[in-house]
């Protein structure tokens, strides 16, 4: 029996399942580019680069470990894989569980001459059947039940069976509004080298849609490169990343955050090693707990969570629509230019240059906008998919689906993440530079995020009064005065009407 190893693109690391399966470094070993893979939608030009350039080089490094390395730019897999079988005559194709689903149907469905097995996935601290032997038989599946029985799992951040510093949540502390002059650090970047440089060239040249700009790509491309940044991050970041991780400030980019979840993602950093080295630095050096704690909780929380939440819900969980939303999503969510509200055309920009903003641009910003607004769920996770360096599908589908548009219900959040302008506002230096007045709710100066807020508890308020937490807010409504309601309702009608002429 001759085995065979095949490395998806987002399974970039040497101790792989698949290749410490087997003993022999002659075991042949197949990477694929599919360009007719990433038509499906049109992805950010920087996360094509990333993803091709990463395992470019990881191929090469195979090379030079002593792997019998074939590399294919094809138009599908099919074609190649089956070349590559015939020819080495292999009986046996190893390939690592895909965190994607649609991946794995992609797989089953090759009809390949070989036997195919598929080798557990050891990118992530929580197997598949541990997350749905934890989730069986509860009442509730949320983050900070499973968090905390992962920190007595894996013994992060415990002392004598109890969490370090006698809480397991410092959130109250890490919500500083960006106020007063901050010394934020400089991100680590890199040059492209000559692989990039070609892969680079390469994207520019393809004749299908695409998203965002190619150049400058800053990001790095090696596991070499991935330990740098984690490093910088440790080192630089770290000390000071709590209290103001969910500060926006106009021209910052990435602030203290880590920018380590797209080689999180492909597999150039393990979540083992990062919190191993969090940890370390964490005891070393002293640092504030509510900074280590906040940055624990979204790598062995909130990654493992979504992660494991993904393969537990059905497969339709994707078609799940609890406000049976359906506006299409504004088009200036693809051209960043196409709209005066400055919040939103700061943090589209951004991601349009670099495929990158962090989780509160992310979710109360981006996100909350479109639910807001009423857009169809199916849209916007098809755009987040699409534009962000980071994104795949177990990423997107509970993140934005679950957190971000309340789709399933309940399942994953408590209750929606609906803001008006005043809390960009206090987050933000955004609104001191925008058209529209951040405190008004009617009149031509009314901020969209003000006056979608109000239709978007109007509109659902029956299905929201089920919901214990949001019973407070819906006072608020109810204090408004009935003319006032009927204006606000009408300008977001309005509002929709000529933006779904664009």
């Amino acid at each position: 029996m001759t085995t065979g190893i095949w490395i998806l693109g987002d399974q970039l690391w040497s101790n792989a399942a698949t290749l410490t399966s087997c003993t022999q470094q002659q075991t042949p070993v197949i990477l694929i580019e599919s360009r007719n893979y990433v038509k499906q939608r049109p992805y950010h030009q920087q996360k094509l680069v990333l993803i091709w350039s990463a395992m470019r080089h990881f191929a090469a490094e195979l090379q030079a470990a002593g792997w019998n390395v074939t590399y294919k730019i094809a138009d599908d897999f099919a074609s190649p894989l089956q070349n590559w079988i015939k020819q080495n005559q292999i009986t046996q194709l190893r390939v690592m569980q895909p965190s994607d689903r649609p991946f794995t149907h992609l797989i089953t469905n090759l009809q390949l001459d070989c036997e195919l097995t598929f080798v557990p996935n050891n990118h992530f601290l929580w197997q598949t059947e541990d997350f749905k032997k934890w989730a069986d038989g509860r009442k509730r599946l949320v983050l900070e039940d499973f968090y905390r029985e992962s920190r007595k799992r894996f013994n992060i951040l415990m002392e004598n069976g109890k969490p370090v510093g006698g809480k397991w949540n410092f959130d109250k502390e890490n919500r500083k509004p960006p106020k007063g002059k901050l010394n934020t650090p400089v991100a680590l970047w890199f040059e492209p080298d000559e692989i990039t440089q070609q892969v680079i060239n390469e994207v520019q040249s393809l004749d299908f849609p695409t998203y965002g700009k190619a150049q400058p790509f800053r990001w790095g491309v090696t596991r070499k490169q991935a330990l740098a940044v984690l490093e910088h991050f440790i080192t630089k970041c770290l000390p000071t990343f709590g209290p103001y991780q969910d500060a926006m400030l106009t021209g910052e980019e990435t602030l203290w955050h880590s920018l380590i979840s797209p080689y999180l993602n492909i597999g150039l950093l393990t979540p083992q090693e990062v919190l191993a080295a969090v940890e370390k630095a964490s005891e070393r050096d002293n640092l504030a707990l509510n900074s280590v704690e906040g940055f624990i909780r979204q790598v062995l929380g909130w990654r493992e969570y979504l992660h494991g939440l993904y393969h537990y819900v059905d497969e339709n969980y994707f078609e799940l629509n609890f406000f049976e939303h359906s506006q299409p999503l504004p088009e200036f969510f693809w051209d960043s230019s196409k709209t005066d509200m400055n919040c939103l055309q700061q943090i589209l920009t951004q991601v349009e240059n670099i495929g990158y903003a962090h989780h509160i641009q992310r979710l109360m910003v981006l996100s909350n906008f479109a639910l807001i607004v009423g857009v169809a769920p199916g849209e916007i996770e098809n755009w987040f998919h699409s534009a962000f360096i980071d994104a795949y599908d177990w990423v997107m589908q509970t993140n934005v689906l679950g957190m971000g548009q309340f789709a399933d219900g309940g399942v994953l959040a408590s209750k929606p993440y609906a803001a008006s302008a005043n809390y960009i506002n206090q987050m933000s230096d955004y609104c001191k530079n925008c058209v529209y007045e951040k405190s008004d709710r009617t009149g031509d100066k009314a901020c969209p995020f003000n006056f979608f807020y109000w239709d978007f508890l109007a509109r659902h308020q029956e299905k929201l009064q089920s919901l214990g937490r949001m019973n407070l807010i819906l006072a608020n409504l109810k204090r408004l005065d009935t003319s006032e309601i009927k204006e606000i309702c009408q300008k977001a009608d309005n509002w929709r009407k000529n933006h779904n002429n664009c």
